[in-house]
């Protein structure tokens, strides 16, 4: 599913974020990326969004080398890849319904669609009945359950989650951590960036540690 070979970023003058990183995460696994800031954890996350290009080597996703995608093709690859934040990034003056239709609106989705597939996600987290809410009526972990159901809006085949718990308290924290267990379960791969050791010790999942860019064995 992700393959990198010597891939490597720099920044400035020769400040490697990335260096000769190699590494596989096969179809439908569910690994942690780990290790202390800096460590180059979100710099791999915007490389497998395409929002950075690598200085050396290969991200494939899928059999598709990413530093090679066209911008349309792009923006075709990043309907497949669902993006969790640590901030929700949810529109305040939209309600959860709006907040998790909007990419299919904005590709021309049938208003149907919109509405079967939006309650559906909204459903698989939990929040069905929370429609017509606003973010600011919503508490932390519910507003982080509208982004993942956001996220998986477009039946992605793979979760990228940055750091998705890190403004949640440790019992809200489980609870979402749970969802990303349950999504992986029906078959989506899933890479989550977390410096919470207790819930990747918790979930049980394969992890990667990364430290100066490398990839290492856990401390």
């Amino acid at each position: 599913m992700i393959e990198t070979r010597g891939l490597s970023k720099t920044y400035g003058r020769g400040v490697y974020a990335l260096r000769d990183l190699t590494l596989t995460i096969d179809k439908g696994e569910f690994v942690f990326l780990t290790g202390p800031s800096g460590a180059g954890k979100t710099t791999l996350l915007r490389l497998l969004l395409v929002q950075e290009r690598p200085t050396e080597g290969e991200v494939t996703v899928g059999g598709r080398n990413l530093a090679r995608l066209t911008a349309a093709e792009v923006q075709a690859y990043r309907r497949s890849v669902g993006f969790v934040f640590q901030d929700f990034k949810l529109v305040p003056r939209k309600t959860v319904f709006e907040n998790v239709s909007f990419v299919m609106r904005v590709l021309g989705t049938p208003v149907e669609v919109q509405r079967r597939r939006t309650y559906q996600v909204l459903k698989q987290v939990g929040l069905q009945h929370r429609l017509q809410a606003y973010p600011a009526e919503l508490s932390g972990g519910e507003q982080q359950r509208v982004a993942i159901a956001r996220a998986l809006a477009n039946e992605p085949s793979l979760i990228l989650a940055d750091e998705p718990t890190g403004n949640l308290d440790p019992d809200l924290s489980v609870e979402i951590m749970t969802l990303f267990r349950d999504i992986n379960a029906s078959g989506t791969t899933v890479l989550v960036a977390t410096h919470d050791r207790s819930l990747i010790t918790l979930t049980g999942r394969r992890v990667v540690h990364l430290e100066h860019g490398q990839a290492g064995a856990p401390a």
